[in-house]
C-alpha cells in the first residue's frame, strides 16, 4: 500500500518522466494464475507476421474471462491509482497479453497517443494510461522497457524520425532500420520484478529490447482512460489555455504523429 508520501512522490514522477514504477502490485498467487492463463490463451493463438516486434498480442476481454477481470478489478492497483490521484481512470475493458518471444526481436520506438489534432495533447496530466503488468522479471537482457522521459510533453529529435506506429508503418519497418530501434541518447532502461506494475503515459516514447534468453517475456497491458473534458482534481497548477477553451462537444480527427501541440 502506498503511503501518502509516495503517493505523492509516484504522481510527480509520472507527471515529470511519463512513466513510474509501482511495486510488488500483484501477490505471487495472482500471478501464477495470470501466467497459466496467458499460457493458456498463448497456446491456442498463432502469432501474426506483421506483429512479430510485438510478439504474441492477443486482446481478451474480462467480461469472457473471469482471471482478466480479477486483474482488472484488482483492489491494490484500485487503491494505489486513487492514492496518486489518478482514481477517476477506468478500464476499458480488456487487456493485451504482450510477449517478448525467446530470441524474438526488440520493439520498435513509438508513442500511442492518437489524439495529437485534440488540445488535450497538451494536458501536463496524462489522459490515457497503460497499465503494465509483468509476470516475470524484466532486464535489459530479456527486453525490459526502453523510455524517453518527459516525451510526453516535450518533442524530441526521435519524434520527427521515427515511423508512425503500429499498423500506419512501424510494423513492417525492417529490424535493421537504424532509427526505430536506436539506443536514442535520451533513453532510459525499466528493468522489473514479476508482479510489479509499470504506469505509461500514452503519449511517451518507449520502445523495448531483443529477448536475449530462451524464455518467453510476459506482460499483460490493460489500457485506462480518464474523462476528456475536466481537470484533474488534483491539478493546482495552470490550465493550458488550448484545454481551457476546447469545445467538448468538438470532434478532433484521430492522428498518431504529434503536430503543433508538441512543442521543443
Amino acid at each position: 500500500m502506498l503511503t501518502a508520501a509516495k503517493a505523492l512522490e509516484k504522481r510527480e514522477a509520472m507527471l515529470r518522466d511519463g512513466y513510474v514504477l509501482i511495486e510488488n502490485i500483484l501477490p505471487e498467487s495472482l500471478l501464477e494464475e495470470l501466467r497459466q492463463e496467458t499460457e493458456r490463451l498463448i497456446a491456442g493463438h498463432t502469432e501474426a507476421p506483421e506483429l512479430r516486434y510485438q510478439g504474441q498480442h492477443i486482446d481478451e476481454f474480462a467480461v469472457d474471462n473471469p482471471v482478466i477481470d480479477r486483474l482488472l478489478t484488482w483492489k491494490p492497483a484500485c487503491d494505489a491509482l486513487a492514492a496518486m490521484g489518478f482514481g477517476d481512470f477506468r478500464p476499458e475493458g480488456k487487456v493485451i497479453i504482450l510477449t517478448k518471444e525467446a530470441g524474438g526481436p526488440p520493439l520498435y520506438w513509438h508513442q500511442d497517443w492518437i489524439f495529437w489534432n485534440d488540445p488535450l495533447s497538451l494536458a501536463p496530466w496524462p489522459q490515457v494510461v497503460a497499465l503494465n503488468y509483468y509476470l516475470t522479471d524484466t532486464s535489459a537482457e530479456n527486453g525490459c522497457l526502453r523510455v524517453i522521459p518527459g516525451s510526453h510533453r516535450k518533442r524530441f529529435p526521435l519524434h520527427d524520425r521515427i515511423v508512425p506506429a503500429h499498423e500506419e508503418g512501424a510494423r513492417y519497418v525492417s529490424e535493421d532500420d537504424p532509427v526505430m530501434f536506436s539506443e536514442d541518447p535520451d533513453q532510459v532502461l525499466v528493468p522489473v520484478s514479476a508482479g510489479d506494475l509499470v504506469l505509461l503515459d500514452a503519449r511517451t516514447l518507449h520502445a523495448a529490447g531483443r529477448n536475449r534468453t530462451d524464455q518467453r517475456r510476459t506482460l499483460v497491458l490493460a489500457w485506462h482512460l480518464r474523462p476528456m473534458d475536466t481537470v484533474p482534481d488534483y491539478w493546482q497548477g495552470e490550465v493550458p489555455a488550448a484545454i481551457a477553451d476546447r469545445d467538448p462537444a468538438a470532434e478532433y480527427e484521430s492522428l498518431r504523429t504529434p503536430g503543433e501541440f508538441l512543442k521543443p
